[in-house]
């Protein structure tokens, strides 16, 4: 099988390390095999705004085909959050503030049916990146992140929910790598329920849910054992009925180091072919 999607692509203009200039994006796309694909730059609150601006500038001025799209990655944030930012008392908060914030917190995205339509995005992808002001304990993070899982299934502006169940940040080795919690040495912590649950609201309200190569499947910084215990839960959200889409996540300068033809072999292991992966039609010209 080959894979020949990818709708999770960072490119320079991204608030974070990304590096990928757009025109050689679409090089290296068509050298790959990769038909249909978007970019995916990151907003976490308003105040990244201007990087998506810039992002629709290089993509437009690439005359980019029908099938190569542009799109945006939403952070889960907190309504507090984004208030708290637009009263421009904070200095440079790329990355939102990340603490200080009451447990509980309504859930928000930091972009609006307005930037959408003012920017041309065509789809967005929900991520969970972060906490959300609850203590660093694994069943209270593990309950977390699934309450913002379920916010992103069911936000009217996301079209795929990111990454399910990518974590970095605390628990980290001094080599730098995850090799414990809060779920990354055992992925039976996370209860069934909860993928249930989720699995139950992407079909419900007609979302798809990422496959991720970078984050997920082929993530150096994880145990040996996680891609395993990773497709094994991949192949029960199939039993379920969801709509997997494929991404990449690159954020390398070279689009060509992702591994689609290592990433073909594991899905097809629990039987997920490239024609059952969520894509956009070809945009009219």
């Amino acid at each position: 099988m080959k894979l020949t999607s990818d709708w999770h692509i960072h490119s320079r203009n991204s608030c974070d390390e990304a590096s990928l200039a757009i025109a050689d994006l679409i090089a290296s796309a068509a050298e790959m095999g990769i038909e249909d694909y978007g970019i995916t730059d990151h907003i976490h609150t308003p105040y990244n705004m201007p990087d998506l601006v810039a992002s629709r500038e290089e993509y437009l001025a690439n005359a980019p085909s029908e099938r190569f799209h542009f799109g945006v990655e939403v952070s889960c944030m907190s309504q507090w959050e984004i208030d708290e930012i637009a009263t421009g008392a904070y200095e440079n908060p790329v990355y939102g503030l990340r603490q200080g914030g009451p447990e509980g917190a309504d859930l928000a995205i930091g972009i609006s049916d307005e930037d959408i339509d003012r920017l041309g995005i065509e789809y967005a992808v929900g991520g969970v990146h972060w906490p959300m002001y609850v203590p660093v304990e694994r069943d209270i993070i593990i309950r977390d992140y699934h309450r913002q899982y379920l916010f992103m299934a069911q936000h009217p502006l996301v079209d795929i929910v990111a990454h399910p169940w990518w974590w970095m940040g605390h628990w980290k080795d001094a080599d730098g790598r995850y090799t414990s919690d809060p779920w990354l040495d055992d992925f039976g912590k996370i209860p069934v329920s909860m993928h249930d649950e989720f699995a139950a609201a992407t079909v419900e309200h007609g979302k798809a849910i990422e496959i991720n190569i970078s984050a997920n499947l082929m993530n150096t910084t994880y145990p040996d054992a996680f891609p395993g215990q990773y497709l094994e839960y991949l192949a029960y959200l199939k039993e379920k009925g969801v709509t997997f889409s494929l991404g990449s996540d690159c954020h390398s300068v070279r689009y060509d180091v992702i591994d689609f033809e290592a990433a073909a072999t594991m899905l097809e292991s629990i039987g997920i072919r490239d024609e059952d992966l969520w894509r956009l039609p070809p945009r009219d010209q």
